[in-house]
């Protein structure tokens, strides 16, 4: 669902951030470091069991909001990125700190703005979104 230039801008990408929610509700975000193999995003760690997004992911909270942006430019100002509502679900894989637990995160719909040609954006409402299948 992704355009040659936004898989480019994610393979080019070390870090992400993640929002989820816990069992109060209480929003929370960590950075992340991620893979994203055409269809899900994995988010691995060391010790990953211990992580809240993890925690919260199994206690049931696995709506998920990812965020892949930086900053092409500070003059003129030109930020990027790409942003993704999913569901996560552990799963046991060899990813890219070896074998072990991944969140696995779905998207369903994903918004990105400054990737595409420069001066896509000008005269759009917004974001370019994408409703995933």
């Amino acid at each position: 669902m992704f355009s040659e230039q936004e898989l480019a801008f994610l393979r080019a990408q070390p870090l992400a951030r993640i929002a989820t929610v816990d069992n109060e509700e209480q929003p929370t975000v960590d950075a992340v470091g991620f893979e994203f193999d055409g269809a899900r995003f994995s988010i691995g760690g060391h010790q990953l069991e211990t992580t809240r997004q993890y925690q919260n992911s199994v206690a049931g909270h696995r709506k998920v909001s990812l965020l892949i942006d930086d900053l092409k430019s500070l003059r003129p100002w030109q930020p990027r990125g790409i942003r993704i509502h999913g569901i996560a679900e552990v799963v046991q894989r060899q990813g890219h700190l070896g074998p072990g637990s991944y969140l696995a995160i779905t998207p369903l719909v994903s918004w990105s703005w400054g990737i595409e040609e420069p001066g896509s954006e000008l005269g759009r409402a917004g974001p370019k979104k994408i409703k995933w299948p």
